[in-house]
């Protein structure tokens, strides 16, 4: 086929596997093999097929080869922030671990919404993926029912399950939240505070860990918990922090769910002139890349981030594939990172 031929190919419609055949002079059968199982033909047939495929600026087509597969090779991936590095580097570790066998990742941002997720998950299943990464375990009845009725297998990231049958890749954020509490109890602390923002599913399980660990040690108030549903920001944690001396000003020591609230905490301490940690303890969690820079440097949960969107991606591979995995539910752990803020 010449160029004049293949440009007016592209004016009445898209370049066809056909097409790519008999410009590489073979057959049809042969240039999908040498485009999809490459090992299965010469180096020679190979780069044949390759140059009709650059001359033609042919791009395949993902959904015939999925019905001819069974397989989509397409990976749904859905997130609550792509803002967030928390999140970035859970795609990143989905990303590595998927490029070896040549996965599309689709990547979707809930924003915190269950609305949005629903909405997300039906277009995405209309691409027909091999499988779908969720973050979180907690989502609403009609999303349970999209995916119980679609067979599409699902990994549930970032916490962990008490269902044995659900595929999870996480740690404990209950277990996180509480073992925090407790390293600031047996430094000392009895007011120990809790400040947290977003208010999504993992929050509210760190919070309980708090709870409990509060409650055990014979210590829980009320008045030491300000909780909103606004996003957390660095401005929103030296706010909070205000409210929460405000209204518990005995408090010795705050636990915020996350290291931006903490770090605004921290700030605000400085401007007030309140010594960290003499006067008042501050803690975060999930050991963002600025807080070991921080002054203080901040005491927090390190999490497996980058290795659970590997770990998950992999586990999801393996399914998948029809593998029966040995464990359906990876728990990673968390680090307690502890520094010179409490």
């Amino acid at each position: 086929m010449t160029k004049s031929q293949a440009g007016r190919s592209r004016a009445s419609g898209r370049i066809t596997l056909a097409m790519v055949a008999k410009h590489a002079g073979v057959a049809t059968m042969t240039a999908s093999r040498a485009i999809t199982q490459p090992d299965m033909v010469s180096q020679a047939l190979r780069d044949r097929v390759d140059k009709a495929v650059i001359d033609l600026g042919y791009v395949p087509n993902r959904a015939a080869r999925a019905l001819a597969s069974s397989q989509s090779k397409v990976i749904a991936v859905l997130v609550p922030s792509l803002s967030n590095a928390v999140f970035t580097e859970v795609l990143a570790g989905i990303q590595d671990a998927l490029d070896a066998d040549d996965y599309q990742i689709l990547i979707g941002n809930t924003r915190y919404s269950d609305q949005e997720e629903e909405k997300l998950i039906g277009t995405y299943l209309q691409s027909n993926p091999d499988g779908m990464l969720l973050s979180g375990l907690t989502h609403s009845e009609r999303v349970q029912q999209i995916l119980t009725n679609s067979r599409v297998p699902v990994v549930s990231m970032m916490d962990m399950s008490t269902d044995p049958s659900q595929l999870t890749v996480g740690f404990s954020q209950f277990q996180a939240g509480q073992a925090m509490t407790r390293y600031l109890l047996d430094k000392g602390h009895k007011r120990i505070g809790f400040i947290g923002a977003q208010l999504d599913e993992r929050t509210l399980r760190r919070a309980e860990g708090y709870r409990q660990a509060m409650h055990e040690a014979g210590l829980a108030d009320a008045r030491l918990e300000v909780m909103v549903a606004e996003p957390s920001t660095i401005a929103l944690g030296a706010e909070l922090l205000g409210r929460m001396l405000a209204q518990a000003p005995d408090c010795d020591a705050i636990f915020c769910c996350n290291d931006d609230l903490a770090h605004g905490a921290i700030y605000q301490c400085q401007r007030r002139g309140i010594s960290v940690p003499t006067q008042l303890a501050i803690c975060g969690f999930n050991d963002l890349p600025a807080s070991a820079w921080m002054n203080p440097s901040l005491t927090t949960i390190g999490t497996p981030r980058y290795r659970i969107g590997f770990e998950a991606a992999t586990l999801l591979r393996a399914v998948i594939k029809g593998e029966a995995p040995p464990n359906r539910q990876i728990d990673l752990g968390f680090t307690l990172m502890a520094r010179e803020s409490a």
